[in-house]
């Protein structure tokens, strides 16, 4: 399994929204949800129009069985109205064009895989490297941090029991290494 990071460079981060907005909104708004929630993908995919159209988005987590209520932002409510504008409430946010093997059904969310390719693809095309679905969490937590600097509602968020745990997840350790690297010469 390969280690990803977040995407600390803003102007890359922006790269990569346009390129997703212009190329499939379904694609730009599975990213904004996962850079502005920190949740992972398995409670990504399955949300449906009904799921967002209040002020928080109510999930169980499929890893860990526990119940998040995540306040949806300002940029983030603007992305989900405009998306789902028209769409029954039981529709998939990010509904997969093709039939699925399993049940033969056209209406289900892209998988799991399918969100790593086209994530990884549009990375790729921002010049960044070991970026995933994961990278949307990593995201999140990195602009948190940088933002707010409590630790603690990130360990939370991240059902992490130690600060170190979150840093170095965040990258957060690494960077400052690095910094401190770039100090320090005999």
């Amino acid at each position: 399994m390969k280690f990803v990071q977040p995407i600390r460079d803003p102007r890359k981060l922006q790269v990569i929204k346009e390129n997703l907005y212009t190329n499939n909104e379904r694609d730009f708004v599975m990213l904004m949800t996962g850079i502005n929630t920190g949740l992972r993908i398995s409670d990504i995919l399955p949300l449906q129009v009904y799921h967002v159209k209040g002020t928080h988005l109510h999930v169980t987590e499929l890893k860990t069985g526990k119940f998040k209520q995540i306040k949806i932002n300002k940029a983030l409510r603007e992305v989900f109205d405009n998306y789902i504008r028209g769409k029954p409430d039981h529709e998939y946010l990010f509904k997969s064009r093709n039939k699925k093997h399993c049940s033969g059904r056209i209406d289900e969310p892209i998988t799991t895989s399918q969100a790593y390719k086209i994530l990884s693809k549009a990375a790729k095309k921002a010049g960044l490297e070991n970026i995933g679905t994961h990278s949307m969490r990593k995201t999140f937590g990195y602009y948190f941090y940088q933002r707010e600097k409590d630790i603690s509602l990130l360990m939370e968020l991240f059902n992490h029991s130690e600060e170190s745990v979150t840093l170095r997840y965040l990258g957060i350790k690494q960077d400052t290494w690095d910094e401190a690297m770039d100090r320090h010469s005999l």
